[in-house]
């Protein structure tokens, strides 16, 4: 019992609002910190490998991280109108997550060079930013279902 009031029940829109905010904000600090390495790599040194990482970007977007994001929509989709804030992702992605942090604080701690890790970075966090944008259509799409589901039952409250 006290268990289910501490659980912060959500509305179904906030799961995919809340997956899409997450991951544009660590796709954008990702590649926020791959510019920040690449700006010692001089402006075409930088550019050039900038360039390589956005095009590893489209085939991980094509290849990795939009299938994840479709897999996690059906899975949210699933739900019931209202479930807990933390349901945004699965229980396995949690992991996932941990896993990647852990191996994000030992490349910046490796020996490898950081120009190196700036085109894994931007690679990922471009990815990342763009798969968020699955989930921001799918909230479109119910905030429109949502809205003329209103508009419906305020017609049909009013005798129109």
């Amino acid at each position: 019992m006290i268990l289910a009031r501490l659980k912060p029940d959500v509305p179904k829109c906030w799961l995919f609002a809340a997956c899409g905010v997450l991951w544009s904000v660590v796709g954008l600090s990702m590649c926020l910190a791959a510019m920040n390495w690449l700006s010692f790599e001089g402006f075409v040194r930088g550019i050039e490998l900038e360039l390589v990482g956005l095009v590893v970007a489209v085939a991980a977007l094509q290849w990795g991280f939009s299938g994840i994001a479709r897999r996690n929509i059906c899975r949210l989709r699933q739900l019931s109108d209202k479930g807990c804030f933390f349901a945004f992702q699965a229980w396995k992605s949690y992991l996932i997550i941990a896993f990647m942090i852990a191996l994000g604080i030992m490349l910046r701690r490796s020996p490898i060079p950081r120009a190196a890790l700036a085109v894994v970075y931007t690679a990922i966090g471009a990815a990342l930013f763009l798969a968020s944008f699955h989930y921001y259509r799918h909230l479109l799409r119910l905030l429109r279902t949502a809205n003329r589901q209103n508009e419906r039952s305020r017609k049909s409250r009013n005798g129109n």
